[in-house]
């Protein structure tokens, strides 16, 4: 079977989306689109140029959403990285990525793409709604990287506190992908153990390691103007998750009937997209912390439609 892939949006994260796409030969076709022509020109012949030294063979497209049709996924990763320069919330994007949305989700109604969408562009779980609207797919066809990335950094915080390898780290971050997540420590635990009991006996310290979680993202973008890395390797991931029908289990911006909106939420991914949603036994805290995330998400998207 063919396999397809789109990326639309080609700035920092969307170029190290095809180039791990290309690098790890995981789509047959890749459609490479973004509002700027000569940057995806660039993009376009840099990694045309690295095919003769790889191991796998990618046909490249660009600037086609004619052939995004008959695509398996395609991962949206469009914004305006000079907006986050004036404060450290996502939200900041919205007023550029919320015209964007509009005019991808119709621009794939058009062609009549019926595949999936896995959006990372920010505010991720408001424009992950907005891509749903405007595309005119099913719900379960279109969710976000959300807080897939944040419980990786999680993984991280807690495995540098307790030198141990992210790998044994399992739970959930939940909420938006942006100021008002949030650890859900009752699902966390460390090779088996749950880490409030771990804190305990250890004196650690979840609220600070919350915090390491939630602000990760920034420590990077600090430095390096913007993050790239960590978040192309949790979208090609999902993907690939996709592509092979992985049934994998993991948290994503996904819409929730209880809230009317897409929140970080632990969902199952495959094949046709999200295919169910896994049932956690929150506190009432934590039940509580992701009722006025998701409200807040909600508000926004209403808005913004």
């Amino acid at each position: 079977m063919m396999r397809k892939i789109g990326v639309i949006g080609l700035g920092n994260v969307g170029a190290t989306v095809a180039y791990t796409i290309v690098t790890k030969g995981l789509a047959d076709e890749l459609v490479l689109i973004d509002s700027k022509q000569e940057k995806c020109t660039a993009e376009y012949y840099d990694l045309l140029d690295s095919l003769g030294r790889l191991e796998n063979y990618t046909k490249l497209i660009m600037q086609d959403y004619q052939a995004l049709a008959d695509a398996d996924v395609v991962i949206t990763a469009f914004g305006d990285i000079k907006a986050l320069a004036e404060g450290g919330d996502r939200f900041l994007e919205y007023h550029f990525n919320k015209e964007q949305a509009k005019q991808v989700g119709s621009a794939l109604k058009q062609v009549g793409f019926n595949g999936v969408i896995i959006n990372i562009s920010n505010p991720c779980d408001v424009i992950t709604g907005l891509l749903q609207h405007h595309s005119g797919l099913s719900k379960q066809q279109v969710f976000g990287t959300g807080t897939f990335l944040d419980t990786a950094r999680m993984q991280r915080a807690v495995s540098q506190a307790l030198a141990q390898n992210p790998h044994n780290i399992e739970g959930y971050v939940l909420g938006e992908h942006g100021e008002s997540q949030f650890a859900a420590w009752s699902t966390i635990t460390v090779q088996g153990e749950p880490i409030v009991e771990i804190a305990e006996k250890l004196s650690l310290n979840l609220a600070d390691l919350d915090k390491a979680a939630r602000e990760g993202g920034w420590l990077v973008f600090n430095g390096k103007k913007y993050t790239s890395y960590a978040i192309a390797t949790c979208a090609v991931k999902l993907a690939q998750a996709v592509i092979s029908d992985a049934y994998l289990a993991c948290p994503v911006s996904v819409y929730l009937e209880q809230y009317q909106c897409y929140v970080g939420y632990p969902a199952v991914v495959a094949r046709s997209g999200i295919v169910g949603i896994r049932s956690l036994a929150l506190t009432a805290d934590e039940q509580q912390l992701l009722a006025t995330s998701a409200k807040m998400i909600a508000e926004k998207t209403r808005e913004a439609l």
